[in-house]
């Protein structure tokens, strides 16, 4: 039986895996990849960004979502209060700096719970990060506290995980809508459309019941049953239903991904991974899939993995994954500290 323990790491873990795989090819189709990798296309690591197994900007601004929301914790905000929506703004705009050529003279405070990730240089490193993200952060840095834009790129959720598993507590599984509306609000920060917060929202709630041990047809009943009492959630309820769907179906595998679109917008990027997460015979297995198809292959492979790793656990995931998975330790510790900041556990 997996712990707790295991499944906060494997989350996370499971989500920089899913990143580093889909990292080389991001922007190739289906048929570039299968023609350059063979037939079963890539399931081991290619060089991206200088070496195999690194990661993208999804995996630093996951780690930036965690730092924030530990933040908070530090400062005495409340669960569910837009006081940790403000201290992971203020992680984001910590991530821009790092984004930045010329960095401007901004007063941010960079010491977090962990010392602070501006202190680790791969995180100043250029991942190809959304230009969403950089324009709406732009204007945040600015004042503004939320986006005003209409995007629903798929930047809001592949970042969100943490918020599931910080909202975690042992024997207590009550914080199903304050996770869905914390995950909305954190994807609210850069992405103004509704689909691109209430997916974001739907994985915040699925992440915290799998990594309590729930089935994922009850994290996805749950999410149903919480969308529909959401103005403005026909897009995302539409996608994950597909993606329950095809996953009951005989459809063939690479066929129901390519049904669910190819991962650039929010609904398709949660469709895809919940997809992978349901006909997945091993978290490798999930995790390729997600990745091997037209589209944006790092994000739909991290959502993935974190869907994957919090069901399984880290014991899941490659040791031929784990071991050269740039900032494995930070990443692990990150996990480690969100389960255990609130108190010790056996």
């Amino acid at each position: 039986m997996h712990t707790i323990r295991d499944r906060f790491l494997g989350c996370l873990l499971g989500g920089a895996a899913g990143d580093a795989l889909g990292a080389p090819v991001e922007f190739m189709s289906r048929a570039e990849i299968l023609d350059r990798y063979g037939p079963d296309g890539l399931r081991h690591y290619e060089p991206a960004y200088g070496a195999p197994g690194m990661i993208t900007d999804d995996t630093q601004m996951t780690l930036f979502t965690a730092e924030g929301l530990l933040d908070g914790w530090a400062a005495g905000c409340d669960t569910g209060s837009a006081c940790l929506v403000e201290t992971t703004r203020r992680a984001y705009l910590r991530w821009l700096l790092t984004q930045e050529e010329q960095r401007n003279p901004v007063e941010i405070d960079a010491n977090g719970p962990m010392g602070g990730l501006l202190s680790y240089p791969a995180l100043h490193s250029r991942r190809s990060p959304g230009t969403t993200c950089l324009a709406a952060l732009a204007d945040a840095r600015r004042g503004r506290l939320s986006a005003e834009n209409d995007r629903k790129g798929c930047g809001g959720v592949m970042r969100v995980a943490p918020a599931g598993l910080f909202l975690w507590r042992p024997n207590q599984v009550t914080s199903l809508r304050p996770a869905f509306e914390l995950g909305a609000q954190l994807a609210g920060i850069t992405h103004g459309h509704p689909t691109g917060q209430l997916a974001a929202g739907t994985l915040a709630l699925m992440v915290l019941m799998l990594a309590d041990g729930a089935s994922l047809d009850d994290a996805i009943d749950a999410a149903r049953r919480i969308l529909l009492t959401q103005p403005d959630h026909e897009e995302t309820l539409r996608s994950l239903e597909k993606a329950d769907m095809l996953g009951r179906s005989s459809v063939p595998r690479e066929v129901a991904v390519a049904a669910l679109g190819q991962g650039w917008v929010a609904e398709e990027a949660l469709g895809i991974a919940v997809y992978c997460a349901r006909v997945a015979e091993s978290f490798e297995d999930g995790v390729a899939l997600a990745v091997n198809h037209d589209g944006d292959s790092d994000s739909t492979g991290a959502i993935a993995g974190n869907l994957l790793g919090a069901m399984h656990g880290v014991q899941s995931i490659p040791a031929r994954w784990l071991e050269p998975l740039e900032l494995r330790e930070l990443i692990a510790q990150t996990a480690e500290r969100l389960l255990g900041y609130w108190g010790p556990l056996d």
